[in-house]
């Protein structure tokens, strides 16, 4: 005996189990007389429960079958009963009862043999219910890695699909790279140019400002000695005397000091000439150096928009050196994904390799099924064949009594009609009886 049916339940029991699998509600004394009504529901309830059986399988029939069948509408409970006949014979021979289940515990249920196949389904039940606790955590492990298993093949999916536009987009900005960094050359061989010519041109300045500072310490000169003419010729007009000699010497030096004075103003006309030649120079110069300061400013715009623009190029290439670092990462997190996608590749075929051993299992249980299915169809075939010839036989039997019946009847029919010609006679013999004795006195 197997250990389903070694404990064998009692009704209180077995209806106490039967209410808390919230399978079915039933009373000690139903399952101390059950019905086949009730028994046939019950079985087919606890096959429901432990999946040997669906509810869309009930009262479903095969169309081939039902061809084979005069009248098939009288049939439909009858192929039931023999469908959950045929799978619970299995189950119950499956959980090593020590008793067969027959067609007979469907049809006319024995209390003793109703309760050992209840215990055993219910006994089988409860180790069913303790195994999947045990193995709950086990199954939710599973589960759990099926969906992180998902969602990790999503996220790679999302990082590939972001990796390909972050490649996309920095090929897109390679040729803006390529010619921010020709603009960035150009504008240091620019900067390069106007450097030297800033250099040239402030040591032009500087030479201009010596010779403004030679020209402005000439004129300083020049003035003094126009000064001092001036100051000589106020004396000398004050020394003038009325004798002629004196006169002629005063004017021999007046001359020889406005000579002297015309030569100072010619030095000093000189010395203007040469300062407005110098002022003009100057002005020239200030234009220039205002149209330089302008270039330089537009240069210097130009310098910073270069730097701007080399700020953006250094932003650019930081945002690829952190796009670069993003796409390690990235790798890396695809690597451990890919690890773990292979980890659980690994579990996939461990579960695919216990799954095909139950698969090969329950074939081979499947094959003994068809194999005793088969054996009980021959069996049936055989059963139904000899039923046949047992109904022929009955048929000849009840067509003879019939015959018999008919013909006793006739018979009988016969008697009867001579019984009363009988009974006619012998009233018509009674009657003359009585006749002649009436005269003879």
């Amino acid at each position: 005996m197997s250990k389903y049916g070694l404990l064998r339940l009692p009704p209180a029991d077995i209806a106490l189990l039967l209410a808390q699998f919230q399978i079915a509600a039933v009373t000690e004394g139903d399952l101390l007389h059950p019905s086949p009504d009730l028994v046939s529901d019950l079985y087919t309830r606890l096959l429901i429960y432990l999946d040997f059986l669906h509810e869309e399988d009930q009262g479903q029939v095969e169309f081939a079958a039902l061809d084979q069948l005069e009248n098939p509408d009288l049939h439909m409970d009858s192929v039931r009963i023999m469908k959950l006949n045929l799978k619970l014979k299995h189950v119950i021979a499956s959980l090593d009862c020590s008793k067969k289940f027959t067609l007979k515990d469907l049809i006319k249920p024995d209390t003793d043999r109703t309760e050992i196949f209840l215990s055993t389904m219910l006994n089988f039940c409860i180790h069913k219910d303790a195994k999947i606790v045990l193995h709950a955590p086990i199954i939710n492990e599973v589960n759990t890695l099926g969906d992180q298993q998902r969602e990790w093949e999503v996220k790679i999916s999302q990082l590939n699909a972001e990796i390909a536009e972050y490649n996309e987009a920095r090929e897109r900005e390679i040729p803006f790279v390529q010619d921010i960094d020709a603009k960035v050359k150009e504008l240091h061989q620019i900067i390069g140019g106007l450097n030297n010519q800033q250099m040239s041109l402030r040591a032009s300045i500087r030479k201009l400002k010596e010779k403004v500072g030679e020209m402005d310490e000439k004129i300083s000169n020049a003035e003094f000695l126009l000064v001092q003419s001036v100051q000589e010729n106020a004396n000398l007009r004050s020394k003038i005397v009325q004798s002629p000699d004196k006169l002629q010497r005063a004017l021999e030096e007046k001359k020889s000091a406005r000579e002297e004075t015309k030569n100072a103003e010619r030095l000093a006309m000189q010395a203007f000439q040469e300062k407005t030649g110098i002022v003009e120079v100057y002005s020239k110069v200030s234009r220039k150096m205002t149209k330089h300061l302008a270039q330089m400013h537009t240069i210097q715009e130009q310098v910073n928009s270069a730097k701007s623009v080399e700020k953006e190029f250094k932003a650019l290439k930081a945002k690829l050196s952190d796009e670069e670092l993003l796409d390690k990462s990235l790798q890396v997190k695809m690597v451990e994904l890919q690890a773990k996608v292979q980890q659980l590749e690994d579990l996939r075929r461990q579960t695919e390799k216990g799954r095909d051993v139950k698969c090969e299992e329950a074939t081979k249980d499947l094959n003994n099924v068809r194999l005793e299915v088969e054996s009980m169809r021959l069996d049936l075939e055989q059963r139904q064949s000899n039923v046949e010839a047992v109904l022929m036989e009955v048929d000849a039997v009840t067509s003879k009594t019939n015959s018999i019946r008919e013909s006793s009847v006739h018979k009988q029919q016969e008697l009867l009609h001579k019984c009363e010609d009988i009974i006619k006679e012998f009233h018509q013999y009674t009657n003359s009886v009585g006749a002649l004795m009436e005269v003879e006195p």
